[in-house]
């Protein structure tokens, strides 16, 4: 699999903030978030995929989120950004709270994160059962690619995990979507390994201004039952900002929402962080 160059767009001189994708897709979830985010002339907005997803990097035969952290960090070496605002979506958001703990973060803003559990709750299990339970999809879209949106009811099934509504994705939405799973052999690979890891069991440690973004509508790490562990366990001043009517990856519904909410929470801490970079 070859690599894509990451999206990377902004000023130099601008904070820089680092957008992390969820499980299974890439780059392309920010296509509208980023530009957003360059336009304001503030930031130095970096959205690379992770290794093993579609684009990114080759993965190892057994990938976990310490190997996609190693990953990231070896791009923003290459960057020489020493830290960073790092956003992050479900899988993201999980590497980025594993880049906060090495110091690699200025701010750090969990969108719907994954990781929310420990090594034998429900939570975890019941994850991983709704992945493993996608399987046939995983392989469908392999095999058909864009012709399996000519599938019955398939632009109604491809939104569920995405979006609370289906026609909030257009045609360019979904043929990225089905791109990116049809070219995700981490979907194997994380699978595996996942059994054998804990979620995030050190996140009542950090110092780093944390922002947890909880998705209403959000059918895959649903509210409470994946948020709980984050709620409990988070710094007493994190900011918790809960998003009415949007679903598992708010990028493609809400961009406007979602660049504000980055824009408002890293704004805010500006001042405070410059110095650590």
């Amino acid at each position: 699999m070859a690599e894509r160059a990451p999206i990377h767009l902004g000023t130099p001189d601008g904070d820089p903030i680092l957008l992390l994708h969820p499980f299974l897709l890439s780059q392309s979830v920010w296509k509208y978030v980023a530009p957003q985010l360059s336009r304001t002339g503030r930031y130095d907005v970096f959205a690379p995929t992770m290794a093993g997803h579609h684009g990114g990097a080759h993965a190892p035969i057994l990938l976990d989120v310490a190997t996609l952290a190693d990953d990231v960090e070896r791009r923003l070496d290459e960057l020489g950004w020493t830290t960073a605002h790092i956003v992050g979506n479900s899988l993201g958001g999980w590497v980025a709270f594993e880049l906060e703990r090495r110091g690699r973060a200025r701010t750090l803003t969990g969108i719907a994160p994954a990781g929310g559990w420990s090594m034998f709750t429900l939570a975890k299990y019941e994850i991983i059962a709704k992945f493993m339970a996608a399987l046939p999809v995983v392989l469908a879209t392999a095999a058909l690619r864009q012709k399996v949106l000519k599938l019955p009811l398939s632009e109604q099934i491809s939104y569920l995990a995405v979006s609370a509504t289906p026609e909030v994705l257009n045609a360019g939405d979904r043929h990225d979507l089905i791109d990116d799973v049809a070219h995700c052999p981490a979907y194997f690979k994380l699978m595996v390994k996942a059994l054998t890891t804990p979620g995030l069991m050190e996140i009542g440690d950090s110092h780093t201004p944390t922002q947890l973004v909880i998705c209403e509508k959000d059918r895959v790490l649903p509210a409470p039952r994946f948020t709980r562990h984050f709620t409990r366990s988070l710094a007493p001043d994190a900011v918790v900002t809960t998003l009415k009517g949007v679903g598992h990856v708010p990028m493609f519904e809400a961009p406007d929402t979602i660049t504000g909410v980055i824009t408002e929470f890293v704004d805010r801490h500006i001042g405070q962080t410059r110095a650590t970079g």
